[in-house]
């Protein structure tokens, strides 16, 4: 059967190159229906992982993927929070449009089926979906279940417990929907293809429990005697920067139980960076149990997060905000199938959690709909060079708990960051030189020579709040 496979997929390499000598595009010419395994992590920075950040942090399977596949560098969430952007990952589309502000609020049946999930099941893709859901209470949560073939979903938010009280065997979370993923491998039919997607809730923190991110007891002594590096702009210089409505927000208040010492600040991240290891464990188990099935050449993998997280940044936690350690997060995509001059390279074209739905899709070959507002990003993989006509900026929005989260909205570019911060707090602007000021922290809304860029983004943003609904 691996020799049968290896000639097929070394066939269809031929056909692409052949299709590619008539002008016709490789991606068309690829094999259509691969399985599709969609992994999904809960607030997780962009950097938090061995292969981009602190060299400390262990992610090898993580970052044998990348290796492997190709790894994106400017890949944002356009509203940084667990429910906005999950629906924005079903859908493929931005909260202006598909509507979902809150964790209550749910998806109407005809927008639902336009999703991702229910769109592939129809197409003869065998489903299943494990972890967090997040989209909508719990009786909406609970009637997902019916439309997939494999339903481990979780009601809740994630994060009340990664070890439950009662559990004598004290298995954590992660490792538990591990199991369950590898239940779903090996119980696919094998007369058709399958998409899987798993909702780890690390390292999402179990927010105002004792001990929030608390890891996998075979992860304890893990970084016990590392010190980790705290963000270039963890400092009190740049928390007095913010304007003052967000120097009391809430996450200022997270901050405080989280980062305000170093203490504090090393025990958390220790934490936080062992539930990211643990869950980098179980992505080992699940490539392993592809390839001894037999599966891992026709398998795509994505490997991404909800939004990114802020640990200690600018004296915040959490996310919620227009700067990179929100909205920034990480993204791996693995398609067997990648030119081998491509593999282990990365994409600096930016990319979307908009543009998750529209890539499954297409990998399946079934067209995306009219309202989906992301792009697939196979032309991505596929070729060093991104089409000419790739965006190069996007919009930004969060409107969410407007009493404890500044509500904002921005436009973010290959250059420029504009923030816009909205009622009921003063509205006063933002501007960063993404170029010369990658952290953003010299803010040029008030700079003479900034001006002419100033007007256009804000133009910019009023358009996008009318055009994108």
């Amino acid at each position: 059967m691996a020799s049968t496979r290896r000639f097929l997929l070394s066939l269809s390499l031929a056909l692409v190159h052949v299709s590619a000598l008539f002008g016709e595009p490789a991606v068309a010419a690829a094999p259509a229906r691969p399985n599709l395994l969609f992994i999904l992590s809960d607030d997780q920075r962009w950097d938090a992982l061995g292969c981009v950040g602190d060299p400390a942090l262990q992610t090898p399977h993580l970052d044998t993927l990348a290796a492997r596949g190709r790894l994106f560098q400017n890949h944002f969430v356009t509203t940084p929070i667990c429910s906005v952007s999950r629906t924005s990952i079903f859908t493929g589309q931005y909260l202006r449009r598909h509507g979902i502000g809150d964790f209550k609020r749910t998806l109407p049946p005809a927008r639902w089926a336009e999703t991702y999930p229910l769109l592939l099941r129809a197409a003869g893709y065998h489903t299943g979906f494990i972890g967090k859901f997040g989209v909508g209470g719990r009786p909406a949560i609970q009637a997902r279940a019916a439309d997939y073939d494999f339903w481990r979903g979780l009601t809740g938010q994630g994060g009340e417990h990664f070890i439950t009280p009662n559990d004598a065997t004290k298995t954590h979370a992660t490792a538990r929907q591990g199991d369950q993923s590898l239940e779903f491998l090996r119980t696919a039919p094998a007369d058709r293809p399958f998409c899987l997607s798993i909702s780890f809730m690390a390292p999402h923190a179990r927010d105002g429990q004792p001990r929030e991110f608390e890891p996998d007891r075979r992860d304890e002594s893990l970084y016990r005697d590392v010190t980790f590096r705290r963000p270039a702009t963890a400092s009190d210089e740049f928390f007095r920067a913010l304007p003052s409505f967000v120097q009391t927000s809430e996450g200022r208040r997270r901050w405080t139980s989280r980062f305000s010492t170093e203490d504090q600040f090393q025990a958390t991240l220790r934490d936080y960076y062992r539930l990211v290891t643990g869950m980098d464990r179980e992505v080992g188990r699940l490539v392993a149990e592809l390839e001894r099935l037999g599966q891992l050449d026709n398998t795509v993998i994505i490997f991404t997060s909800d939004n990114g997280f802020s640990l200690g940044d600018r004296g915040l936690a959490d996310k919620w905000l227009m700067y990179d350690e929100s909205i920034r997060a990480p993204l791996i995509i693995l398609d067997p199938r990648t030119p081998a001059a491509l593999r282990g390279t990365r994409v600096e074209s930016m990319s979307l959690n908009l543009d998750l739905a529209p890539t499954l899709l297409d990998y399946a070959g079934i067209p995306a709909p009219p309202a989906m507002q992301g792009r697939s990003l196979r032309p991505l993989i596929a070729s060093a060079t991104a089409p000419a006509d790739w965006r190069d900026e996007f919009f930004f929005e969060h409107h969410f708990a407007p009493e404890i989260i500044p509500p904002s909205e921005g436009v973010r570019t290959t250059r420029w960051a504009y923030l816009r911060w909205l009622a009921p707090n003063p509205e006063l602007e933002e501007l960063y030189d993404l170029a010369a000021d990658p952290l953003q922290t010299r803010n040029l809304a008030a700079d003479p020579t900034h001006q002419d860029v100033l007007a256009r983004l804000r133009a910019a943003r009023l358009a996008y709040t009318t055009s994108l609904r």
